[in-house]
């Protein structure tokens, strides 16, 4: 599977964002999907995760309420709509499939593939 990130940008604090995440191969709807980020001189981080039928989500606490993780197995993509962005927000987010179960993608360790990830900036 090869996923390709998109959707970052810059936008000023409260406003919006959704990044996309396509994936190449037959078998998407088979793996859970994640988001990660990372900030500058910060360790890479669990955002959200996502089962291969959609039906169950993980989010981490500082995004709850916040972030939508979703998907679209017709056409092997996964989105994450941002609201609300914070500063704190600022990070290159990554995007992950993982042949694990959901609960176990929230750990960077368990995911198979990796996209090369999109900047999102909050300014404030």
């Amino acid at each position: 599977v090869q996923l390709q990130a998109s959707g970052g940008g810059l936008v000023q604090a409260g406003g919006s964002l959704r990044l996309s995440c396509a994936a190449s191969g037959p078998t998407f709807s088979n793996y859970c999907m994640g988001w990660f980020r990372q900030a500058p001189r910060k360790e890479r981080e669990f955002v959200a995760t996502i089962s291969p039928g959609g039906g169950i989500r993980y989010y981490e606490d500082s995004v709850k309420g916040r972030f939508t993780i979703s998907r679209d197995n017709a056409k092997n993509t996964m989105y994450l709509q941002m609201n609300s962005l914070k500063p704190e927000d600022t990070a290159v987010y990554f995007c992950a499939a993982s042949t694990s179960d959901t609960y176990s993608s929230r750990r960077a360790a368990v995911y198979n593939y990796w996209g090369q990830g999109t900047l999102v900036t909050v300014s404030s």
